[in-house]
C-alpha cells in the first residue's frame, strides 16, 4: 500500500448500484439477462484493463423496493463470462449461510478450470430470514451464527480444493488408471453445524486455490486473500485498511459520474425519484471523471486496489473506460494483465503449495 499500482474490480450485477438503475439503462428491460448483455458489460471492462469483474447474487430478490429485479445464479453468469473473455479475473457473489459449502467448492473449482485460473470467490452472507425458508433450513439468526457458517464454509472450501493433489489425475492407459488414489484425501471436517469428510469430486483447481474475498468482520482474515473494506471517508478506509491483516486490502467506492448527456447528480436526482439510492457505508463519488482519479490516486497510498459499484453501469462503465483508467495508465497507476496469466499471479498472490503434499513431505523428513 505505499502508492504502487491499483487493482482495480467492477461490480457488474444487474443494471448498477442504484435499485432504479434500469430506468437509465441503454436496453430494453427483457435484454437484461441475455448473454449479450453480460457478454458485451464484460467485454468493455476487459478491454478496458479491470483486473477483476465480480457478480453479485443472493437467494432473494435485491432491496424491497417496487422496482423490478432478476438474476441467473451468479456462478453460472461467471462461467459464460469465463468462456467470452480471455484476461479479466471473474468473481461470483456466493454465500455460504445455507448453500452447502461442498457444492459451492465444486461450482467455483470448475470455474477456475472453466477459465483457466482467472477465477475469484467474493464470500456473502444471507442475512434476511426469508432466505432460510427458502433453502428449507433453520435461520441463521445474528452476525456471530453467519460469521461462523462464512468461516467454516471458506474453511471446507479450501481444504477440499486442497483434497488432490496436483498430480492426482494420472490419465494411465497402459495401465487404465484415471486417478492415484493415494493423491486423494479426506477433509475430515467437523463443525459445529455440519461435518464434511470428501474428496472433493473435481480435480484441484489450476490456481491451487481460487482468491478468496471477503470483509474481515465476517470471515477471519486468515482465510482470505483479499479483504474488502468500506468507510464513508478516507480515514475510516483507512483505518479499516491498516486493521484488515490480509495480503491485500480493496475498498468499496460507489460512483455516479457526469456523462456527455448529464453531471452525476443530475443523475442521481432522476433516478432517486423512484427509490433511494441504498447507504452501504461505501465512500461514494458523485462528480466528473477527473475527481474520481484523484481520488483514486488518494487511495492507492492506503490500499491495494478498490471494487467500483457504477450508477448505472450503461452510463458510468463508459466513462471509466474511455476516461478514469486511461488517465490512471498515464499517471502508472494501473498496468495491463498479461494473457495467459492467473488471477492469483495477477495480483501478485503465490501459487499456495497442497497442504496435503507438503504434509508428506514433512513426514517423510522426520
Amino acid at each position: 500500500m505505499s502508492g504502487s499500482a491499483l487493482h482495480l474490480a467492477v461490480e457488474l450485477d444487474g443494471d448498477g448500484a442504484h435499485p432504479a438503475a434500469w430506468r437509465r439503462a441503454a436496453h430494453s428491460p427483457d435484454q437484461l439477462l441475455t448473454p449479450r448483455r453480460l457478454a458485451g458489460t464484460a467485454t468493455v471492462a476487459e478491454n478496458a484493463g479491470f483486473t477483476l469483474v465480480t457478480l453479485d447474487d443472493g437467494t432473494l430478490p435485491p432491496g424491497a423496493s417496487p422496482n423490478p429485479v432478476g438474476r441467473i445464479g451468479a456462478v453460472e453468469r461467471a462461467a459464460f463470462v469465463a468462456a467470452s473473455t480471455t484476461t479479466i479475473g471473474i468473481a461470483p457473489v456466493v454465500a455460504v449461510t445455507y448453500a452447502e459449502p461442498f457444492h459451492v467448492s465444486s461450482q467455483l473449482a470448475s470455474l477456475d478450470h472453466i477459465s483457466e485460473g482467472r477465477a475469484g470467490w467474493v464470500v456473502a452472507e444471507e442475512d434476511r430470514p426469508e432466505a432460510a425458508r427458502t433453502w428449507g433450513r433453520p435461520e441463521v439468526s445474528g452476525p456471530a451464527a453467519r460469521a461462523r457458517e462464512s468461516r467454516d464454509g471458506v474453511r471446507v472450501a479450501r481444504a477440499l480444493w486442497d483434497s488432490w493433489e496436483d498430480d492426482a489425475v494420472i490419465r494411465s492407459v497402459a495401465t487404465s488408471r484415471y486417478l492415484d488414489r493415494e493423491r486423494l484425501h479426506y477433509i475430515d471436517f467437523t463443525g459445529e453445524s455440519y461435518a464434511v469428510k470428501g474428496p472433493a469430486i473435481v480435480p484441484r483447481p489450476p490456481q491451487g486455490q481460487l482468491v478468496v474475498l471477503g470483509r474481515p468482520d465476517s470471515v477471519p482474515a486468515a482465510q482470505l486473500d483479499v479483504a474488502l473494506v468500506t468507510g464513508r471517508d478516507l480515514a475510516t478506509v483507512a483505518g479499516a485498511a491498516a486493521s484488515a491483516g490480509t495480503p491485500l486490502v480493496l475498498a468499496e467506492v460507489e460512483v455516479a459520474l457526469d456523462t456527455p448527456d448529464a453531471t452525476g447528480a443530475e443523475r442521481v436526482a432522476d433516478l432517486e425519484r423512484y427509490a433511494s439510492w441504498t447507504d452501504h457505508g461505501r465512500l461514494r463519488l458523485t462528480g466528473s471523471a477527473e475527481q474520481l482519479v484523484l481520488l483514486l490516486a488518494e487511495l492507492s497510498t492506503l490500499v491495494d486496489g478498490v471494487r467500483l459499484h457504477p450508477l448505472v453501469i450503461d452510463e458510468d462503465l463508459p466513462v471509466l473506460s474511455q476516461r478514469v483508467l486511461p488517465a490512471l495508465s498515464d499517471r502508472r497507476l494501473v498496468t495491463r494483465r498479461l494473457p495467459g496469466t492467473s488471477l492469483r499471479k495477477t495480483l501478485g498472490l503465490e501459487r499456495p503449495a497442497n497442504r496435503f503434499a507438503a504434509a508428506a513431505v514433512q513426514e517423510e523428513a522426520r
